[in-house]
């Protein structure tokens, strides 16, 4: 086993330190969840945190690490002799170091939650269970990199068993259940994608972590990586001491939790800034008062103070206040000493507690758990209120300078709920909530023989399978005699995750009576859908002589809004320079991910200018698309009594469908459904 990097060895990144061992000394605090750019030690500082959590009593030979005071009932080793806990073996009885268990982000549920042999299960009737990543993360750390990338189906295994603080195994009418409380410890690159809500608000705490622009402190991080990779074993050694001070104080630390007073004033800080910053539910209230708790007891006092409850919210509210993907977390401090000082008997101070931090004297200001946000797509559409509307037009044959002028950006319109656009067929892609697919999670439309590990059986399948040959393999008893050719895979249909890869048309024509405004609220509109429905976008614009990749496929919604939130208007419209840029795009794509389907979504008015012959370059570029059978959707962006209809002859060249502005509104289509049942209930009264 590797030596891990010191704890103690950590430069800077105060609050991560903190948030991690606030949950060392309580664990009812809920886990961290880390979030900053690559390479500032996220992962670093998890594994680390194993090796100061104290050892834990265990029933000897239990693979599920029961407690001896206080196994569990339902144990499937079980059950189990209430026992003290002591020496290894001594009466059943011993310990063993905290685990950190990590969950790789490609895991199989069967890897994470445990598999039943269904075989014995059908044959003899044996409960045959293989523990998973649950049962060994139980009463320890379980640990997931860049958890913001984890399939659906695992989030909800983990927000199942987080919740409940048990595992639940169902197979076929075979089932098992058994204990698993675990610290949850996530790390992500909010460039790659924002999490799920409902995972998000499971982590007790979050941090957001960046690397120092200090040069002297950078140059620290670097002698001692240096020094550790050289000589892990030796490096360790150098920072023992150190390592066994900061164990100790945990252990101290533990003990005196339980005498940790939550006094009412307290209380009412705590449930007074839930209030104050609007935050859903209870949890955060929760969450914030086992904070304070730990941060007293950290600090070794036996009474919550108001800048204990200072710290708890700013470690435990940012990432409860997203109201949707493009807001950024944060909270206002300002806010926030203000609700204190109102409700608290004396005035927080703006530096928490000298021995809050987590090396004891001073904090060092690091982390940024508590930073303010900083504006989000949302806020700077508002500073551009407006924007564009006096901007000066180019010059030249379009409106709004289809000569090459270009216009400041404007703001997005208000999004709204689209329609469902998804891929025809049947794919294979990874779990999503958007297109067809044959899926590992979904309706069972029949069976096949399994393809290596049976991971699904079908259980009605099996049985006739292996009913004729009864006689033949001399049944005698009740059980059924089963091989493993009679077992039979159960085929699913679910729904998968796409490539939905826009393409904008930000010329001078979009530009003209406003009509970018509503161009970039139904952009805006889809972007959200694709982040709800777990897709991957990217997005390709074009206008003036080329085309553009404005942001490459990428699984960060939020990165697409905010570059779509700064694109400007103006120039020609380069139609086939666009659809040609995408179809380099999707070609790049295919061969990284060929399970992937792509959606292509063109956003324009169908208007092709500048160059010899553009409308039939663009008929060119458009048929290349539908020679790959690439699933197409145009959106008409034209407006106006007189319409050309251009954008539904690129969508008969792309064969996709072609859809206006109003009828991307699901409201919209809903109004027609209504609208046309009126109609029938009228012909019927007459």
């Amino acid at each position: 086993m590797s030596t891990p990097y010191p704890f103690t060895a950590l430069v800077g990144q105060d609050d991560l330190r903190l948030a991690l061992l606030l949950n060392a000394v309580s664990p009812r605090v809920g886990g961290v969840l880390v979030r900053g750019e690559k390479g500032t030690a996220k992962s670093t500082a998890v594994r680390a945190l194993a090796a100061l959590i104290p050892e834990v009593p265990v029933v000897s030979g239990c693979r599920f690490s029961c407690d001896p005071s206080a196994p569990d009932p339902g144990c499937p080793d079980g059950p189990h002799e209430v026992l003290p806990a002591g020496p290894s073996g001594a009466g059943g009885a011993g310990a063993r170091p905290a685990r950190m268990v990590e969950l790789p982000v490609g895991a199989s549920e069967d890897r994470l939650v445990g598999a039943l042999d269904i075989e014995r299960a059908l044959a003899e009737g044996v409960k045959a269970f293989e523990p998973g990543l649950l049962a060994d993360a139980h009463r320890g750390i379980l640990y997931v990199d860049e958890v913001n990338l984890l399939h659906d189906h695992l989030v909800d295994v983990l927000l199942d068993a987080a919740a409940m603080g048990a595992s639940y195994v169902e197979r076929e009418g075979v089932s098992v259940r058994h204990a698993a409380r675990f610290l949850l410890v996530g790390t992500m690159n909010p460039e790659e994608g924002e999490l799920r809500p409902q995972l998000l608000d499971r982590f007790g705490l979050t941090v957001e972590v960046a690397a120092s622009r200090d040069p002297e402190l950078r140059v620290e991080v670097v002698r001692r990586r240096l020094a550790y990779d050289d000589d892990p074993a030796g490096f360790a050694a150098r920072w023992a001491g150190e390592e066994d001070a900061l164990r100790a104080r945990i252990v101290a630390a533990r003990a005196l939790l339980p005498s940790v007073v939550l006094g009412d004033g307290a209380l009412r800080q705590i449930a007074a800034t839930c209030s104050a910053f609007e935050v859903d539910g209870m949890r955060a209230d929760i969450v914030m008062a086992r904070t304070a708790t730990a941060l007293a007891a950290w600090a070794g006092r036996a009474e919550v103070l108001p800048e204990d409850v200072r710290r708890a919210a700013l470690l435990a509210l940012p990432h409860r206040r997203r109201r949707n993907p493009f807001d950024a977390p944060g909270l206002d401090e300002d806010k926030l000493d203000d609700t204190l000082r109102e409700f608290g008997e004396d005035d927080p101070d703006p530096d928490p507690d000298p021995g809050a931090g987590p090396d004891g004297p001073g904090d060092g200001g690091g982390g940024g758990g508590g930073q303010p946000a900083e504006d989000g797509p949302g806020e700077s559409r508002a500073r551009d209120d407006g924007a564009g509307a006096g901007a000066e037009p180019g010059t030249g044959g379009e409106p709004g300078g289809a000569g090459g002028g270009e216009q400041r950006a404007v703001r997005a319109g208000e999004p709204f709920r689209t329609k469902m656009l998804s891929v025809p067929g049947f794919g294979e892609g990874a779990a999503g909530r958007r297109s067809p697919a044959r899926a590992e999670h979904g309706r069972t439309t029949g069976s096949r023989r399994p393809r290596g590990a049976l991971t699904k059986l079908h259980l009605a399948a099996t049985v006739h399978a292996a009913a004729p040959h009864q006689r033949a393999r001399g049944r005698g008893g009740r059980g059924l005699v089963v091989r493993r050719d009679d077992l039979r895979q159960a085929v699913r249909e679910g729904r998968e995750s796409n490539l939905v890869l826009f393409v904008v048309d930000a010329s001078g024509s979009m530009a003209a009576r406003q009509r970018m405004t509503a161009v970039k609220g139904a952009v805006l509109s889809l972007l959200l859908d694709a982040y709800q429905r777990r897709d991957k976008v990217g997005l390709v614009t074009f206008r003036g002589k080329e085309a553009e990749v404005a942001l490459p496929p990428t699984s960060s919604v939020d990165t697409a809004a905010a570059r779509l939130d700064l694109l400007p208007t103006g120039g020609r419209t380069p139609l086939a320079a666009g659809l040609l840029k995408a179809h380099d795009v999707l070609r790049v794509e295919r061969m990284r991910d060929p399970a992937r389907r792509p959606l292509l979504v063109v956003v324009t008015d169908g208007r092709a200018t500048g160059g010899p012959e553009p409308t039939a370059l663009a008929s060119r570029a458009a048929r290349l698309h539908a020679a790959d059978g690439t699933a197409s959707v145009v959106v008409d962006c034209e407006s106006g009594l007189v319409r050309l209809g251009l954008a539904g002859a690129l969508a008969a060249e792309l064969r996709g469908t072609a859809v206006t502005l109003d009828e991307l509104r699901s409201d919209a289509i809903a109004g027609l459904v209504r609208g046309v049942q009126s109609t029938q209930s009228v012909r019927r009264a007459a």
